[in-house]
């Protein structure tokens, strides 16, 4: 997506006192501040006691995926998304480049991180 980002994650383990996801902005967001020039670093200055720059949306959804039903419904909603008359995007999910839509359909594996959900729920 253009402005925003869904992912379906599982964590192995705790990473000391940090909840995954907050370790998933923070590690995010530092990758952001070495990856972008100083003018389009600029954009995402704020005026705030506790850091320089913000990435992430302070009411990002973080939701648990409590059932193998709702994770069905949640990776159908994020292949959808992108079809989507406000989006419109592409003409099929599987052609939409940021998204593993092609993973499920063909078996197109580009992004080698990816893990059927199958094999976890």
């Amino acid at each position: 997506m253009p402005n925003h980002i869904h992912l379906i994650w599982r964590t192995n383990s705790s990473n000391g006192k940090e909840t995954p996801f907050g370790s998933f902005l923070k590690y995010t967001a530092h990758e952001f501040k070495k990856m972008l020039e100083e003018n389009e670093l600029q954009k995402f200055k704020v005026d705030v006691s506790n850091k320089r720059y913000e990435f992430w949306q302070r009411d990002s959804m973080a939701i648990e995926l409590y059932s193998p039903k709702v994770v069905y419904q949640k990776l159908d909603y994020i292949h959808e998304n992108p079809i989507a008359k406000d989006w419109n995007l592409a003409n099929e999910a599987s052609e939409y480049m940021n998204s593993s839509a092609s993973f499920y359909e063909f078996g197109d594996n580009r992004f080698a991180f990816l893990k059927h959900i199958c094999e976890v729920y």
